[in-house]
């Protein structure tokens, strides 16, 4: 029987620690090797490192495996002491026969690993020169250097209506412009789907790397067949795809312009989806195509057909069997509900309607005649995705409660078992106030004297005047009614009254444009409405700004606290979904009376005066 030995990849460990690691696995025999490896494992105590060979993975698909394929074939790699032929570890999917080895008393000294057929994604590591079968082998970092280790190499495809610095109108589009590049950086091969915006502006600049691949593809849809093409860019470590086509060739945002939202939403972002669902499979890029064995990462309504689309028009061709979604749920609130009559619009089985039907309840429809039926594309996302994440923990919670769940709670809450939470993060190369190209003067932790020449410099670009200790308040987001801009209106007669300065930054609802335009002539030495979106400008009102308000009503995570504490600026949120989970209340009495927090959380609208003015107090 041949033996074969289990490599472990053990993080995080300096080249003499590994040195003593495996004299000491030496030491202690076979046995105690294998057995240790078994309950270690057993017990989830270390990662495991799985290899995959050049063939890539099964069905010709690359470098996915690890969900839906068979448990022996995706739970750990091995290393072969006695290296056998090139030809001999192509393909095969048997299990490992495990078996005992005794000595000449009977008793168990060791265990032996024998495959019936080597697994076509073993990497088998050759042996440097004569090496004993009870080694482990452990991984080498050199001192001071940390090192990114990826055990499971996927084929990653993200869907999603805006990408940064693509396009952006919120933290969509930094989530899936900076997560992509940190997977890639992880060893996974990431490709990243998004609609290719013209609107005639300046903003067209950034596709010009993008060039097109030649490839169209026919989608049949809306009761016609629509030919998109594909432009692609290559970027850090990263596939950026971006779909063309004439409904994406208009002025305004991705959703809508200065008259609302387009009309024909649905189908703009109907075509990204089955786009998507082609670009693995037709598009060779880097010399090759990602292939079947995929996973899709589809970022709310806007790529909620994609889930759909690989039940109902793939797998029962056998396409994508193996390949799976998770839908990663930005905002609950927009879910793309239409007409129960576009259905047949969307190119997928009428056995399929279910998945997608949706009846308003009755105090919400229009008149005694109607319905209530509709078509929820984010519902059927939500039936159909093999995971369900929030961007924040509490957030995962809010959306099973009736307040937050926008008639979709009772339908999470049945899926609860898929449904997790897991906190946005942010770039902290493109946001570190040591390095930040945007600001004036720069700062650490440990030196925050830029911070004041940072406030200085924004008073005077903003024509405010220029008053250092004078506390300056900024807000920088979506100008709706979810960010609570109407609780901002309603308190700013009384906060004026106050030696205080105010920034907004930001779009959205015309009346709220009107507002910041008419609180800027009212108040002309203290507030400052900058309508649209600058990203030097959201820059350097992170940084130069004392204080950050959020009173959002909801808040999925939110990304701009998390730029607020990391150039020392103060946030100011309520208390919900991402900004609950991210902002440690200031306790005065914590630390032994010194003090702890990280900002101020308040529970109730009406407190948002209060704590405003207790912060300014603390400046």
């Amino acid at each position: 029987m041949e033996t074969l030995h289990l490599a472990r990849g053990i993080p995080r460990r300096t080249a003499s620690a590994a040195r003593a690691g495996v004299a000491a696995s030496r030491a202690a025999g076979r046995a105690r090797s294998a057995v240790s490896f078994w309950r270690r494992r057993s017990a989830g105590a270390g990662p495991v490192v799985l290899r995959r060979s050049a063939g890539g993975g099964r069905g010709g698909g690359g470098g996915f495996g690890g969900f839906g394929g068979s448990p022996q074939k995706d739970e750990f790699a091995v290393e072969d002491g006695e290296r056998e032929s090139e030809g001999e570890g192509g393909s095969g999917g048997g299990g490992l026969v495990l078996g005992a080895e005794r000595d000449a008393s009977g008793a168990v000294v060791g265990f032996s690993l024998a495959p019936q057929t080597r697994p076509d994604y073993v990497e088998v590591a050759g042996a440097e020169g004569e090496k004993g079968t009870d080694e482990i082998k452990e991984t080498e970092e050199t001192e001071g250097e940390e090192e990114a280790q990826t055990k499971l190499s996927y084929n990653i495809v993200f869907v999603t209506a805006e990408a940064a610095p693509y396009s952006k109108t919120g933290g969509l589009g930094d989530v899936c412009g900076s997560l992509p590049i940190a997977l890639a950086a992880r060893g996974h091969r990431v490709m990243v789907v998004s609609p290719r915006y013209q609107n005639g502006t300046v903003a067209d600049e950034r596709y010009a790397g993008a060039v097109d691949l030649g490839h169209c593809v026919k989608v049949h849809c809306f009761g016609g067949v629509q030919e998109v093409s594909f432009f692609h860019e290559y970027r850090k470590g990263v596939d950026w795809v971006f779909v063309d086509h004439p409904s994406y060739q208009r002025p305004g945002n991705p959703y809508g312009d200065s008259f609302g939202a387009f009309g024909d939403n649905q189908f703009r972002f109907t075509l990204l989806c089955h786009a998507a669902c082609e670009a693995p499979l037709v598009l060779p890029l880097g010399g090759f195509t990602y292939g079947e064995n995929c996973l899709f990462l589809v970022n709310d309504w806007h790529a909620g057909l994609v889930p759909v689309l690989l039940g109902a028009k793939y797998r029962p061709f056998g396409v994508y069997k193996d390949a799976r979604s998770v839908l990663v749920i930005h905002n609950l609130a927009h879910q793309g509900v239409e007409a129960a009559v576009t259905y047949k619009n969307l190119g997928l089985p009428p056995q399929w309607y279910k998945a997608l039907e949706w009846v308003f309840p009755t105090w919400a429809r229009t008149h005694a005649l109607d319905t209530g039926e509709a078509v929820n594309v984010l519902k059927g996302a939500i039936v159909t995705a093999d995971r369900i994440l929030t961007v924040s923990k509490g957030y995962s919670w809010e959306i099973t409660t009736a307040e937050g769940g926008y008639g979709l709670n009772e339908l999470l809450s049945s899926r609860k078992f898929v449904l997790s939470g897991i906190t946005n993060g942010i770039d902290i190369t493109e946001w570190d106030p040591s390095t930040d190209e945007y600001l004036a003067s720069h700062y650490c932790v440990s030196d925050l004297s830029g911070k004041v020449q940072c406030k200085i410099a924004l008073q005077k670009e903003l024509g405010l005047p220029i008053l250092p200790d004078c506390p300056l308040i900024g807000f920088i987001g979506r100008l709706d009614y979810q960010k609570g801009i109407d609780l901002i209106s309603s308190a700013m007669p009384e906060l004026m009254e106050d030696d205080i300065q105010f920034v907004m930054l930001g779009s959205g609802d015309p009346r709220f444009e009107e507002w910041m335009r008419a609180a800027e002539s009212t108040y002309k030495e203290k507030f400052r409405g900058w309508v649209g979106f600058n990203v030097p400008i959201s820059h350097k009102i992170t940084a130069g700004c004392d204080i950050l308000l959020m009173p959002s009503r909801f808040e999925p995570c939110g990304l701009n606290q998390l730029y607020a504490m990391r150039y020392g600026t103060v946030p100011v949120v309520h208390a919900t979904g991402g900004l609950r989970d991210t902002v440690d209340n200031f306790n005065p009495y914590a630390n032994e009376g010194s003090g702890g927090g990280t900002g101020y959380v308040f529970m109730a609208t009406l407190l948002l005066m209060t704590v405003v003015s207790r912060e300014r107090l603390c400046i």
